[in-house]
């Protein structure tokens, strides 16, 4: 809606206002980028928890995950973190989504992974750059994940919304969503 800083720049301000932390930098990736970025890294390794269906973008690719650890592709990770279709929906797809996220995480930062990633990373930069908007540059970028390195997981807080703290509303464009009660969410 031509807002300043455009999509990123109202992200930005929604998350700030909503947890009450400055948010300065962002970064929005494309699926292809998130593809290729877990394809480079050989794979995540993901604990299915149920059986889930999933649809990898394209034709015919259809992929039924069973339960148990199972090492996914970039497009079926994609596809995992993205279904909607299960028992809770989109409280399924958050939990997934996070799930994901760590897993990537736990990749990275495995014994022989970081050092393969550092010197790869111009290359698979310069690769993906074009799927990947941020106002980080490729040094922050190498610096925040140095630095991530050092919050152990157990320090790491995550949490998923229930059906019971949000209400179904229209947006403005007229697709359903889910809003928060914020009394209801703050940690």
């Amino acid at each position: 809606q031509k807002l300043p800083g455009g999509g990123p720049g109202l992200a930005m301000e929604t998350v700030q206002a909503f947890i009450g932390v400055p948010i300065q930098y962002y970064a929005q990736i494309d699926f292809y980028a998130f593809e290729r970025f877990i394809d480079s890294m050989g794979g995540l390794d993901m604990h299915i928890r149920q059986e889930i269906t999933v649809d990898p973008l394209g034709p015919g690719n259809t992929v039924t995950l069973e339960p148990g650890v199972q090492t996914l592709t970039g497009a079926v990770a994609l596809a995992y973190a993205r279904q909607r279709k299960t028992v809770q929906g989109d409280i399924d797809r958050s939990r997934r989504q996070m799930q994901v996220i760590l897993a990537i995480r736990d990749r990275i930062f495995e014994f022989d992974m970081l050092p393969k990633l550092l010197a790869k990373a111009p290359a698979l930069y310069n690769e993906i750059s074009s799927s990947v908007r941020t106002n980080l540059s490729l040094n922050e970028v190498l610096s925040l994940g140095v630095s991530a390195y050092n919050v152990p997981k157990e320090n790491i807080k995550q949490g998923v919304m229930g059906y019971e703290q949000v209400y179904d509303s229209v947006s403005l464009d007229g697709q359903q969503i889910l809003l928060p009660y914020p009394d209801q969410i703050r940690l």
